[in-house]
């Protein structure tokens, strides 16, 4: 039985491998592209080698290692003598999209590097630090082909202080690559794009459709609530489950827990998936949080995809059973306040002016019949305030995190609260009727400061 093997040959090339290729080819091939047996010196093209079971293995592999196949994505094309042109603007953002993904400490540096891939008919930049991948489609002119890889910090800092004109990116044969933008040219030098990690390949077939707001609001209205610590690597993550036409999204640290629901426009298979908080943090910065702009999110078995605009983010799921959410709420409750948000975010955010960073000084809330009190006792002074406020149940004393309160009130657009509450030591949970939120907080032991 013939196999096949798929492979390609470019400029550069020494004249032995050429002539190596060329008599393998005579032996063994029965279809080929390109101009090979015209011009061999000047042959860029691909072989499709179907090899008898007389051929030699050492054979199948020379020809494989000397002119490397990518069936990833098609072919692997390492051209030298690129050259392309940008307006400032539109390079600048794609080079910090892909800034993103560049990892801040590696054993590898070709992950510090940003790929610039203009082997086919467009140019992307492909970034990696292989928990989180970016490749996006830059808006530029290609003038020759070609791929290189360069240093990603040096790259942006170059691109960010070029003035707001054309720019060009040329290569030479050793990859050494010269930018100039009106009087100004760096020359830096770059490295070959073959040892650089592609972004894995998903299967776009299990996804969602949200718009870019929407999943732009849902994690800023969560993300605050991830543990920043490791030693539970589920909590600096957020769990994305898909229930019916909902989509739940949760994030907790142990003393507090974010909920938001989405209503979908379809009925979607269930998943619990728990992405990293890195990755949402990235990913919100480059969302245009526009609500006619659409991201579609795929998933896969250990991985996740966001495909927007012309950005492709893939990352790395978080394994483990997270958290039984459900367990923790509760719709009991002894004591319900009705409260204007502002006015109560105004109160705790004047309290903390006496608290310096890192002091954990408890903001402690006296509810009596229409007011509530809150008081702060702290090394640099106290302070009182009354607010007026709706009640329902008995009256209360508790102590929190101001910070904690402050962090979830933020992301409420309410103009009116309800938070509810069991004894001084049980979680508030501050939600609204149709619970599309739901935030809770633990108390803190305020005896100490009385």
């Amino acid at each position: 039985m013939w196999t096949t093997c798929g492979f390609s040959v470019y400029k550069n090339r020494t004249g032995s491998c050429l002539h190596f290729l060329h008599r393998f080819s005579h032996a063994y091939s029965q279809s080929y592209t390109g101009s090979f047996f015209q011009d061999p010196c000047a042959f860029e093209g691909h072989f499709h080698i179907y090899t008898p079971p007389t051929a030699a293995t050492t054979d199948f592999l020379y020809i494989f290692y000397l002119c490397p196949f990518a069936p990833r994505t098609g072919e692997r094309r390492f051209l030298h003598n690129m050259k392309l042109t940008f307006q400032k603007s539109e390079l600048l953002k794609s080079v910090s999209i892909s800034m993103k993904a560049v990892p801040g400490k590696t054993t590898m540096p070709i992950l510090e590097c940003i790929l610039i891939d203009a082997t086919s008919n467009e140019i992307k930049f492909t970034s990696n630090d292989m928990e989180l991948g970016i490749e996006t489609i830059v808006q530029g002119t290609i003038l020759e082909k070609g791929q290189v890889a360069l240093d990603a910090k040096i790259f942006s800092e170059i691109v960010r202080k070029l003035p707001e004109n054309e720019v060009t990116v040329q290569t030479d044969e050793n990859l050494l690559t010269t930018i100039t933008c009106e009087k100004a040219t760096f020359s830096i030098p770059g490295k070959s794009g073959e040892d650089f990690s592609y972004l894995p390949v998903i299967e776009k077939t299990d996804n969602i459709t949200i718009s870019q707001f929407t999943l732009k609001e849902v994690i800023r209205q969560t993300i605050f609530s991830i543990a920043a610590n490791e030693n539970n690597k589920l909590m600096t993550g957020e769990l994305f489950e898909i229930k019916n036409n909902i989509l739940r999204v949760v994030s907790l640290d142990g003393h507090r827990i974010a909920i938001r629901k989405i209503e979908l426009k379809e009925s979607y298979p269930e998943r619990k998936v728990v992405v990293p908080g890195k990755t949402l943090n990235e990913i919100s910065k480059i969302l245009s949080g526009e609500t006619e702009d659409l991201v579609d999110i795929y998933f896969a078995e250990n991985h996740i995809m966001f495909v927007f605009d012309d950005t492709t983010v893939v990352s790395r799921l978080i394994d483990g059973e997270y958290f039984r959410i459900d367990q923790m709420l509760s719709s009991d409750y002894e004591t319900k306040v009705v409260i204007n948000k502002k006015e109560f975010l105004d109160c705790i955010d004047r309290a903390t002016l006496l608290v310096k960073e890192g002091d954990k000084k408890p903001i402690i809330i006296d509810i009596a019949d229409g007011t509530m009190e809150l008081k702060i006792n702290s090394p640099m002074g106290s302070m009182n305030e009354d607010i007026d406020i709706s009640k329902e149940g008995k009256d209360i004393m508790i102590g929190f995190n101001p910070k904690f309160l402050i962090d979830a009130l933020k992301v409420i657009d309410d103009e009116e609260i309800s938070i509810y509450l069991v004894n001084p030591k049980a979680p508030c949970f501050i939600r609204n009727d149709e619970e599309t939120y739901i935030y809770l907080i633990l108390p803190v032991n305020f005896n100490a400061v009385r």
